[in-house]
């Protein structure tokens, strides 16, 4: 989930806002008034054809149709990044990060109908056991409910961002629900959401050229469980409060956001580039070298190292 506060510097001359793929967007840009509706006609069609292909919210998507019968699909033209993420992000947390998760999410009541209403668990197959992927092919070899919620958030975020720049948009911010990618002359203050208190921000960082996501379990949760759930144990890390993730692009700070609940920071830092925060539930922090932000005390507690 996300729990990044933007506000931008300086302050852009159109904001866009509107809901897609259940969450907000607010789209901040430095353009001319006359591109507005062309650009915002194009940033919608982008968002409903990502979500025709890989919401498992959804029965008319691929995802649906892989969930449904087994066979040989041929990917959309934007997949070959995510799913390459995705293979990666498995293989460096042992088999934590999967897209095989989606059975477990929805049997959890993390399903179409947001039930939150949680059936009997079980493990999902090993990636080998069920996929096998060679781009632009991903062949499923019995029906799979695959989920992309651990980085598809931010590549699509990307996407748009990369919309932009291609219509000559100078200067930017797509905020989908916390999750971020900007483009700015000036530093902007980026504040971070305290998970003990969402009136609070517990830190703040800079942000010029790139992206942040966060992730927190404090407002998707029900019956024990929150949108993350490690498919091994068959249930949520308790130990983590909140973290956050800035790189390059918001694909890749999206999927850390998620790796890093289950595997540790430096050994993620050697396959991937990225810098972090993460607050753990006992209100102790740990923070990359390179975290371009600081972090505040709070009457929630006081943050330590």
């Amino acid at each position: 989930m996300p729990s990044s506060k933007s506000n931008p510097k300086p302050k852009p001359s159109i904001r866009l806002e509107f809901e897609a793929i259940g969450t907000q967007w607010a789209i901040d840009i430095q353009a001319d008034a006359s591109k507005v509706q062309s650009l915002a006609s194009l940033i919608t069609a982008r968002i409903k054809d990502f979500d025709r292909a890989y919401s498992r919210f959804r029965t008319d998507s691929l995802v649906a149709a892989m969930s449904r019968k087994a066979g040989a699909y041929m990917l959309p033209d934007d997949a070959q990044p995510l799913l390459d993420l995705y293979v990666q992000m498995y293989q460096h947390t042992e088999g934590a990060v999967t897209p095989l998760v989606g059975q477990v999410l929805s049997d959890a009541g993390y399903d179409t109908h947001y039930s939150l209403r949680p059936k009997a668990l079980h493990q999902p197959p090993a990636w080998e056991e069920v996929l096998q992927y060679a781009y632009p092919v991903l062949e499923v070899s019995r029906p799979a409910l695959l989920d992309f919620g651990a980085a598809g958030k931010g590549y699509l975020v990307d996407i748009i961002a990369e919309i932009l720049e291609d219509c000559g948009v100078a200067e930017y911010c797509v905020d989908a629900g916390g999750d971020m990618r900007c483009k700015s002359s000036q530093p902007m203050r980026i504040g971070l959401e305290d998970p003990a208190d969402t009136g609070r921000v517990i830190g703040a960082v800079s942000l010029t050229n790139g992206a942040i996501c966060g992730s927190s379990g404090n407002r998707r949760k029900w019956a024990g469980f929150n949108h993350i759930i490690d498919p091994r144990t068959l249930q949520s890390p308790d130990t983590i409060a909140a973290v956050w993730a800035m790189a390059g692009s918001a694909m890749v700070a999206d999927g850390m956001t998620t790796c890093l609940y289950f595997a540790g920071p430096d050994m993620l830092q050697q396959y991937f580039s990225f810098e972090y925060v993460i607050i753990y539930t006992d209100r102790t922090v740990r923070a990359s070298a390179g975290f371009p932000g600081e972090l505040f005390t709070t009457g929630k507690g006081t943050l330590h190292a």
